[in-house]
């Protein structure tokens, strides 16, 4: 497998702030990579090398910033940054993301 092979792929939301970015999230044997689409406000990607990947934790999508609506979050921790993805098949995504946090 070569180092920029995709391995899971899919449309995500990455709350940054008070907006819900929309975009895809990508996973590489070296990163996780959220790309915006270009409708969005806030349009930087976010790379994120595996290596710098301290946790995964699954969460809930919450209406007012606390009342929980749906538990389809992922929660990507580094060591300053807490990236919180709203994600399909997020069992898929931890898992595979742990796979490669681990190796």
């Amino acid at each position: 497998m070569s180092d920029d092979e995709t391995i899971k792929k899919g449309r995500a939301n990455l709350q940054r702030g008070i907006e819900t970015v929309g975009g895809s999230l990508s996973l590489t044997n070296d990163q996780l990579v959220f790309t915006p689409h270009d409708t969005n406000f806030q349009r930087d990607p976010v790379a994120i090398g595996v290596n710098e990947i301290q946790s995964v934790a699954k969460g809930w999508t919450k209406f007012l910033g606390f009342i929980p609506l749906f538990p389809n979050t992922l929660s990507v921790q580094t060591g300053a940054e807490t990236h919180r993805f709203v994600v399909s098949d997020r069992d898929g995504w931890a898992a595979a993301i742990q796979s490669r946090t681990q190796s």
